[in-house]
């Protein structure tokens, strides 16, 4: 599947340019239909996106978030995903949205991913907007080369919903979507930023196995573009 790049002189630029599409497109689903989906990524790159997302004119109360992908740790972890959506993006306008987290108190995480999978039923699938970040390595949400589940998490028969995933470097046990929950968004939008994760882009552009590169899954398979926003 093709991809368009856009391309922006520095973040701030790009984190404008990216909440003005999120929001357009987030108006028209709920114009459509009443209500609007958003699954995001976590890590530092989103923040300033997410800042000015919390700003624009969007019915929020009509609006439900939640993440691509989590730890599995409590909210108020400073690792958490959903700390760090709590901090930038639940904020101004946008404290009206719907937030679903995929962290769940549970004893073991793959019980926490069940409560999770239940949870986010509740969320209209396919989302309106998908968010996803990439790793150095070419990882995408949780599809980590080497990821103990990673088959299972890229399998397109892998019904909707949240699994688990334990990866080296990966830190915590991770709670992820899997591939088909994500990959027929109305809007996928794979945000970058920096030279060299322009390089690790070029190189997932081309040949080589999707297990090495996850988010060669997303660029190949998802059913409509993906809409690359990318920054130095």
């Amino acid at each position: 599947m093709a991809s368009t790049l856009h391309s922006f002189a520095n973040a701030a630029e790009l984190a404008a340019n990216l909440a003005d599409k999120v929001s357009g497109a987030l108006s028209a689903a709920i114009a459509a239909r009443g209500e609007a989906s958003i699954a995001v990524s976590g890590g530092s790159t989103p923040k300033a996106f997410f800042q000015a997302l919390s700003m624009r004119d969007i019915d929020w109360a009509k609006v439900t978030i939640t993440l691509v992908d989590e730890r599995f740790v409590p909210a108020g972890n400073p690792r958490s995903n959903h700390l760090l959506v709590d901090a930038n993006l639940l904020q101004n306008k946008a404290k009206a949205a719907r937030f679903v987290p995929l962290y769940q108190p549970a004893d073991s995480v793959e019980e926490a991913a069940k409560l999770a999978t239940t949870k986010s039923a509740e969320i209209g699938i396919p989302f309106d907007v998908v968010i996803l970040g990439m790793g150095g390595d070419g990882h995408t949400a949780s599809f980590f080369p080497g990821g103990n589940n990673l088959s299972v998490a890229l399998d397109p028969q892998t019904p909707r919903g949240i699994i688990t995933m334990d990866a080296e470097g990966a830190g915590e046990p991770r709670l992820t979507f899997t591939f088909s929950a994500l990959e027929d968004a109305k809007l996928l939008i794979l945000h970058i930023e920096g030279e060299g994760k322009k390089d690790v882009l070029a190189k997932a552009e081309g040949n080589g196995e999707e297990a090495d590169m996850p988010i060669r899954a997303i660029l190949r398979r998802a059913t409509s573009p993906v809409e690359i926003y990318w920054a130095p």
